[in-house]
């Protein structure tokens, strides 16, 4: 899971830096020739095309050796520095690689062009090209690193959707939805104490992450120690997606069981309700904009969830997404019978899911 997320990084990292290369590089050469012209009477001559097919091979580099440097400290550093500090260590090592690449590119495009560069020891000090590359490489950064936070703000793809105004008006969409909620959570808030909680609830999340990706989820909110996930009915059905993603988490919590009771003297038990159907799906807020989930499926989700304790189930299912998953060929589904739900007139068909 995370070498796949790497791969998804790299790939990203390797196609905005080549990007921004080439058109950094565009930019510098396009139409020189006939800028300088006006200076001269001499027919000049610029490997414009070279230069641009370097251009590429540089964000190429580039991109390979930022997706890396972001991975290790995102793996090793990120829970242990201050963003200021990271930021500034980073910056650090950015500008030193900037400083190696360009000195190997300026002896590699000596020997093809037939150019003298100045690339003797301390090159960069008084280079005006290096410093335009900088700034370049630190605007572009501030970019990519602005929309990395926003992707994981609103989550994947969604950031790029509400660039495009897809939900700008409501649009109804067919969502599957699961409630994950911390079982005994009052109890173990009052013996841990509200920052020992509050940590306990971010080690819950992180490990309910680690487990997102796998079964194609996004999350819609955390609610305190609950969390509100959400799939279209394609990726959710696929390979019981939405059911897996559960059990993947509580065995990932299982295998956790020595961390949590060595830190926190408690293992964290989870409970969780699915249901599928319609919402409208709208852009909210203007000091502060979000996606806002409307519709029954929402409130019935929860109320199935807020029944788990009353059956003593982990997990419990609508009926209409039972008929309409593949949760009967992996696991034992059992009647809990028609049950009332706070709020709505009809009785509901209750299943809860055994492995």
């Amino acid at each position: 899971m995370r070498f796949k997320k790497f791969l998804a990084s790299l790939l990203q990292s390797i196609m905005f830096w080549t990007l921004a290369f080439f058109l950094f590089f565009f930019l510098k050469y396009n139409g020189l020739e006939k800028e300088l012209e006006v200076y001269t009477d001499e027919i000049l001559y610029l490997p414009v095309s070279e230069f641009y097919q370097y251009a590429i091979l540089l964000g190429f580099l580039i991109g390979i050796f930022y997706a890396i440097i972001e991975f290790l400290f995102d793996k090793y550093l990120s829970k242990k520095l201050v963003l200021g500090i990271s930021i500034i260590i980073k910056s650090l090592i950015y500008f030193i690689l900037i400083i190696i690449v360009l000195s190997i590119f300026s002896v590699f495009i000596e020997e093809q062009i037939d150019i003298d560069l100045s690339n003797d020891r301390g090159w960069w000090h008084t280079d005006p090209f290096f410093w335009n590359t900088i700034i370049y490489f630190i605007t572009s950064s501030i970019i990519f690193s602005l929309i990395k936070i926003a992707n994981d703000k609103f989550g994947p793809g969604v950031f790029l959707n509400m660039l495009l105004g897809k939900y700008k008006k409501p649009k109804e969409e067919e969502r599957i939805l699961m409630f994950v909620d911390l079982k005994d959570s009052t109890k173990i808030a009052e013996h841990l104490g509200h920052e020992a909680y509050s940590k306990f609830i971010q080690d819950c999340f992180s490990d309910l992450n680690s487990v997102l990706r796998t079964y194609e989820a996004d999350i819609y909110q955390y609610v305190g120690d609950e969390a509100v996930i959400s799939w279209n009915t394609k990726k959710g059905f696929r390979k019981n997606n939405c059911v897996n993603l559960f059990f993947a988490f509580l065995d990932r919590l299982n295998s956790r069981q020595k961390y949590y009771l060595q830190k926190y003297n408690y293992t964290p038990e989870f409970k969780a309700g699915l249901h599928c159907g319609k919402l409208m799906i709208a852009e909210v807020g203007t000091i502060k904009k979000e996606l806002a989930y409307h519709g029954d499926v929402i409130n019935t989700a929860s109320r199935i969830q807020s029944l788990c304790n009353m059956y003593n189930s982990e997990l419990l299912v609508s009926q209409s997404l039972l008929e309409r998953s593949l949760i009967e060929l992996k696991y034992k589904a059992v009647l809990i019978g028609d049950t009332e739900l706070r709020g709505r007139e009809e009785k509901l068909k209750i299943y809860s899911v055994i492995r």
